[in-house]
């Protein structure tokens, strides 16, 4: 099936059911209007718990279909890791509850299930993105990943139930993220094979419906190679059912004038803001890493920064277009690996979705006239990038 790109709405979320439909008409009709007049345009769509809720009945999810088809928006994945507002003035720490051992991440994570079922056009297969089980401190013990691996065992049943009844083939691709219990690609390789594949559920039904989702700019930061970390998970057996498809900020200090790393580290100011954490990895120049998990910290320990011969490496989400902006960086060449290797080894994969949700705290200089501008910049981009990958 040909790949689907769309951006995801969580960039524009709503708290209700009531803002998340405004947003979409105000943003997303917008930025379809500039970059697929004429067809219909992928749309991620972020649902938080009680929007969700309001769509639970087939009356008001038949209601939801029709409009986005009227608006020519076509949805085909779901952004279940934010579980209430995403857009409150902190969010930080908040984004992981309720995590994996809790109940209500299994049946919110079913109701987007069941939702995207209705929501998907005939024949045509989905995605949901979730948290890696939790924050990763404190880790969680042998119980809590078993009981974490039968609630995600519970929603694969439900998929597959889904299938049976709705033809929808759809994807829980869980998210590595930097200083969650899943962050590298060792960490989904444990999971899966230590937890996840072990039993109750056939093993095929798992390999079909439980998965992850790859986000370049989290595997930036961990300092992972792009195309390791998709040829390990296809010589694991697998499945990528989702691609985020996002940028980080990166500066090497070491490469910098003396004048320049002082201009970094003002930039750097500027991307320490409050509401979501900005997890940071710092590797210096023999090689050790020390984990960071917001910005914040790492900027306070600066003294002369002259001095500095390290690279730095932040969780911010920045407009995949953007190649450099001051003395920064974005990983945009990570992006271009990401889609090579995902084509050697990954062929099938089909939901590509752009995930800069930080548009409302970027500096001023990466901030565009209207969001729905910046938005369809992306995704020109990004389906530039696709073509001639």
């Amino acid at each position: 099936m040909k790949p689907i790109l769309g951006y995801c709405t969580n960039v524009h979320a709503g708290a209700d059911w009531t803002t998340t439909q405004a947003n979409l008409a105000r943003y997303a009709v917008a930025v379809r209007e500039r970059v697929s007049p004429q067809e219909a345009m992928g749309v991620g769509l972020w649902l938080s718990n009680s929007a969700a809720e309001s769509l639970g009945n087939p009356a008001a999810a038949e209601s939801f279909r029709v409009w986005l088809a009227s608006h020519g928006l076509r949805p085909f994945t779901v952004n279940g890791f934010p579980y209430g507002d995403f857009h409150q003035p902190v969010v930080k720490h908040r984004v992981y509850e309720p995590n994996w051992f809790d109940r209500r991440r299994v049946e919110y994570t079913k109701q987007l299930a069941t939702l995207l079922a209705a929501l998907l056009p005939s024949g045509q297969g989905g995605s949901i993105s979730t948290l890696p089980l939790c924050w990763g401190t404190p880790a969680p013990t042998a119980i809590q990943l078993d009981l974490a691996a039968a609630h995600v065992r519970e929603v694969g049943e439900h998929l597959h139930a889904l299938r049976e009844t709705t033809g929808h083939e759809i994807v829980l691709s869980i998210e590595p993220e930097p200083g969650c219990a899943i962050q590298r690609v060792g960490d989904v390789l444990s999971f899966f094979h230590e937890q996840l594949w072990q039993r109750k559920t056939p093993a095929e039904t798992l390999r079909r419906h439980i998965g992850v989702c790859h986000d370049v700019c989290h595997s930036v930061v961990m300092y992972e190679e792009q195309a390791d970390v998709l040829e390990q998970y296809h010589r694991a057996g697998i499945r990528v059912g989702k691609v985020q498809v996002s940028s980080a900020v990166t500066v090497d200090f070491a490469r910098l004038a003396p004048d320049e790393r002082r201009q970094a580290i003002e930039q750097l100011h500027g991307f320490d803001e409050r509401r979501y954490l900005h997890q940071t990895n710092i590797r210096q120049a023999n090689g050790e890493v020390r984990f960071y998990e917001d910005l914040s910290q790492p900027l306070a320990e600066v003294g002369d920064a002259v001095a500095l011969t390290s690279e730095w490496r932040i969780h911010f989400h920045v407009p995949v277009y953007v190649q450099r902006f001051g003395q920064l960086q974005a990983s945009q060449p990570a992006i271009v690996d990401a889609l090579g290797a995902l084509r050697r080894f990954h062929p099938d994969v089909t939901d590509y979705e752009v995930e800069t949700y930080a548009w409302g705290v970027l500096p001023a200089e990466l901030q565009q006239p209207n969001l729905a501008a910046g938005i369809a910049e992306e995704m020109r981009w990004c389906a530039a990038a696709m073509r001639t990958a």
